[in-house]
């Protein structure tokens, strides 16, 4: 049985409300964003926001978790192509160069809301470490997989490319940041290849 209109209804409300957030807290920042605005510009009611949402910081944590889920997905793209690992980590070097080069492009979602929420116990903080120590688990097991030795602070080496490259990549030519960016990835990939055997 097909669903109703008002079973829908919600769902699709949701959906434009999280798309207007994510484009306005991207864009312009989490704070100078109100409530009002994310509504407007949902064309939904007042009423309809706090159905979905009790209040801003549930929906800027569902932002996020919109984030982090797009990126988990490309990861995970890169990961289940089952190729070498050092051809998996210059793919999502690959995409995050794409990221970079991308209108709009603003830096990191994840670094722009934790310079807004700099209280380690608020849930926002908690959230982009949640993400972030992911995504180092992630390049750390890939690491391993080129090579067991040092394969903490080559993980930890990638992650530091990365935050400097979208740092950067809105401040100056992204296309000359993402050379730079991934000639870097190239560099750390082989030099952790080439570690001798201990």
């Amino acid at each position: 049985m097909a669903p109703s209109d008002t079973e829908t209804r919600p769902s699709e409300a949701r959906q434009r409300l999280l798309a207007a957030a994510t484009a306005v807290f991207y864009a312009e920042g989490i704070h100078s964003v109100g409530v009002d605005r994310v509504i407007a510009e949902a064309q939904v009611t007042r009423a309809t926001f706090y159905r979905h949402f009790p209040g801003k910081e549930d929906l800027v944590l569902a932002y996020l978790q919109g984030v982090d889920q797009a990126i988990r997905g490309q990861v995970d793209e890169a990961v289940a192509a089952e190729r070498p690992a050092t051809d998996i980590v210059r793919a999502i070097a690959a995409g995050i160069a794409q990221n970079i080069r991308t209108p709009g492009f603003r830096g990191c979602a994840f670094l722009n809301a934790v310079a807004e929420y700099p209280d380690p116990a608020n849930p926002v903080h908690q959230a982009v470490l949640a993400h972030r120590q992911w995504f180092l688990d992630t390049i750390h097991t890939l690491m391993a997989r080129i090579h067991p030795s040092e394969a903490g602070p080559a993980a930890q080496h990638f992650v530091m490319l990365r935050d400097g490259a979208m740092a950067a990549g809105c401040l100056f030519d992204p296309d000359r940041i993402c050379e730079t960016f991934l000639r870097g990835v190239d560099g750390l990939v082989e030099t952790h290849a080439a570690r001798p055997s201990s």
